[in-house]
């Protein structure tokens, strides 16, 4: 049983016809998975943009397509460049008892509690999710990842650190333990750092750009060249 629930409609209409579905308010989707043919499925707009926005590509939905039950994860959203609007749906039928992969949130806490953050630095979070495995009631909503201890801008936090729920692993058994996810920094330096690029740019420029002759100089030269 999942948190979140959707109602799905099987859909006859295909392909530049799908337009006409989401003039209407209704975003087209597909159900696909081990076991099953895909079926074309379609909802309210704004009822599934919600049940997206709260289960993400982490958490399993109950679907109900006209009145059967199907559990499902979010595979892949269709985003209209322009608009920013949903234009379509994937959606992967598994089983309750069934290890699925999913991706998962990586959450940095406890930074303001940290000797770095006392004496003002700051934390840069490098990568923003990952790859996990479990049965979908175990998929967690995101991994946690405690900064409490950082002290200097050396400091970083690895792959090593990221606390896994029972029943939850990595995907990517290959993945380096030691990969950096967040790392301490002086904000103070990278300014000083940033300003100090620019200055040398601006002189860079200025070495490479040819001097113009001022009106004076310029005059002084048409005259020479007359008197000659």
């Amino acid at each position: 049983m999942s948190d979140q629930k959707l109602q799905l409609k099987r859909r006859n209409i295909t392909g530049k016809k799908s337009k006409q579905l989401r003039a209407e308010g209704q975003i087209p989707s597909v159900v696909y998975g081990s076991g099953i043919d895909p079926i074309l499925t379609v909802s309210p707009y704004n009822i599934t943009e919600k049940v997206l926005l709260l289960a993400g590509y982490h958490s399993p939905i109950d679907l109900n397509i006209d009145d059967k039950p199907q559990m499902a994860l979010v595979k892949a959203v269709d985003i209209d460049p322009v608009k920013r609007t949903i234009r379509n749906i994937e959606f992967q039928a598994v089983s309750a008892n069934a290890v699925v992969e999913a991706t998962t949130p990586i959450v940095v806490v406890n930074f303001e509690t940290s000797e770095a953050h006392k004496i003002k630095l700051a934390i840069l979070q490098v990568i923003e999710e990952i790859n996990v495995k479990a049965k979908p009631a175990d998929l967690p909503s995101g991994l946690e990842l405690d900064a409490s201890n950082m002290t200097t801008a050396e400091d970083v936090l690895t792959i090593a650190n990221l606390k896994l729920p029972k029943g939850v692993e990595l995907a990517d058994k290959e993945l380096d333990p030691e990969t950096t996810v967040a790392t301490v920094y002086d904000p103070a330096i990278e300014a000083a750092q940033r300003a100090a690029e620019a200055a040398a740019a601006v002189e860079e420029l200025a070495a490479a750009t040819p001097e113009t002759p001022t009106t004076e100089e310029a005059s002084s030269e048409q005259s020479a060249s007359v008197s000659s």
